[in-house]
């Protein structure tokens, strides 16, 4: 996407406070006189949390607010779970950010309004929870955000500077009386600590900025080099980073090791481990015996060894349910069940999977194994229920499905949860095996008629 289609799309968290109040007033008005931004599309987003009483007028003072300036707001309620062992200001932080993403238009860039006193808060805290060099990074000006741009513009201004902006201008804001709880980390800071630092070294906000820029800098060579080293052999996969070649990890040094396990992970879209479950990773897994199926998890995620092999998996709860839930005795007793849905895949290309195990699509391949003409209008599909056997070449015998899945070296976690799709028989076994009787002929088949069955988002 070109700079330019990008930068048609704005949208800003708009909180009520005096910073995100500033950044939308500010850019409302660059809208009407700056030339990069004349015409540009620009809406606010408020996230409702529901966790203080003054929560409804917050809401209300915001769509006053951006009734005036003539800008769109979309108001999002959320509610903030309370789990053991998760403060309330994490969960809220995770539940907020989620709102926001899921609301993202694709391209479009999100504003926050962190400013100077925010990123040496940030500083401090991953500094007092002992944080690597990505945590004491801080908060970068621009990172890539699910179909857009998170962006924060105000990094290099102090509150002091946004709260006299707007008395200057005669403009209101809201003060979240939960920015005095001195329970939370975060403003036991902000409250007591920040003001001695600054007492003694008044240019300690822009000093720790200074400094987590140059940490940010040092985050990007340390994720060039381990972007490098899955290039070179370590990374295994269509993409060279879905799985991990344990044997070539292990050659590498142990400052290495560490750093490509944490870019790994990252970029398999999991929660980053603490150091006790990321040094378990990399030491427990590769000494586990040949034989042995070792896994280290935690609350985000987990990695498993197979066959020499790392997998990352995200949490599946929801999975490992359904898969208890539905599973029959027999393939017959698995068409039969209620699992089996159906799947009128002509005017519904995609198909997803219960318990979160991903989506199936039907897509047109040229190369593909799959004859359209010879598939039903509406297949159904299923899970492993044990027993399976399919021809998957022409003339050829049946054979049970769990030995061609054994020799497939698929893993068992990916065996128990494959999907099975359905005509009057087995059609195809997830995204491996397609019986003979579906297949498209080679040099019969017209390359418009065949097809290619996808299964993304699998467990790992």
């Amino acid at each position: 996407m070109s700079q330019e289609a990008v930068l048609r799309r704005f949208c800003v968290a708009l909180s009520g406070g005096a910073d995100s109040v500033a950044l939308l007033v500010a850019l409302a008005s660059l809208r009407k006189t700056h030339a990069l931004l004349r015409g540009r599309s620009l809406r606010a987003v408020h996230v409702h949390h529901g966790l203080r009483p003054a929560a409804d007028a917050w809401a209300r003072y915001c769509r006053a607010l951006c009734r005036k300036l003539g800008v769109s707001l979309s108001v999002r309620r959320i509610k903030v779970p309370r789990r053991r062992g998760r403060s309330l200001e994490a969960e809220a932080r995770s539940a907020r950010y989620a709102a926001l993403a899921h609301g993202l238009r694709r391209g479009e860039w999100l504003l926050t309004a962190h400013h100077e006193d925010d990123q040496l808060e940030t500083l401090l805290l991953q500094l007092l929870r002992g944080a690597g060099l990505a945590g004491l990074a801080g908060m970068p000006r621009f990172a890539i955000f699910e179909a857009g741009y998170l962006v924060r513009p105000l990094l290099g201004e102090s509150r002091a500077t946004l709260e006299h902006w707007l008395r200057a201008r005669g403009i209101a804001w809201v003060d979240d009386d939960s920015n005095v709880d001195e329970r939370f980390d975060r403003n036991y800071l902000r409250q007591r600590v920040v003001p001695l630092l600054r007492a003694r070294w008044p240019a300690a906000a822009a000093v720790a900025a200074r400094s987590a820029a140059h940490l940010g800098e040092a985050r990007e060579l340390l994720e060039v080099l381990a972007a490098s080293d899955l290039q070179a052999g370590v990374g295994v996969g269509v993409d060279a980073a879905r799985l991990i070649d344990l044997e070539r990890l292990c050659k590498l040094t142990v400052a290495r090791q560490r750093n490509l396990l944490r870019y790994w992970l990252r970029h398999r879209g999991l929660a980053m481990p603490d150091a006790a479950h990321l040094e378990r990773i990399r030491t427990e897994l590769p000494a586990a015996r040949r034989d042995a199926r070792p896994a280290v998890r935690w609350d985000g995620g987990e990695v498993r060894r197979f066959k020499g092999r790392l997998y990352a998996l995200s949490p599946a709860p929801a999975a490992s349910a359904a898969l208890a839930t539905s599973s029959a005795s027999t393939p017959q007793a698995a068409r039969n069940s209620r699992a089996m849905r159906p799947w009128p895949w002509r005017r519904q290309p995609s198909f997803a999977l219960d318990g979160g195990r991903g989506v199936l699509r039907l897509v047109a391949d040229p190369q593909g194994l799959l004859a359209a003409t010879a598939l039903p209008a509406t297949l159904r599909v299923g899970m492993r229920a044990g027993g399976e056997r399919l021809v998957i070449e022409s003339g050829g015998p049946r054979r049970a499905l769990k030995e061609l899945l054994r020799v497939a070296e698929l893993p068992p976690w990916e065996r128990e949860g494959l999907p099975m799709v359905y005509a009057d028989e087995l059609v195809a076994a997830g995204d491996l095996f397609v019986a003979a009787k579906y297949r498209a002929t080679p040099g019969v088949t017209p390359a418009g008629e065949r097809m290619r069955l996808v299964w993304e988002g699998r467990f790992c």
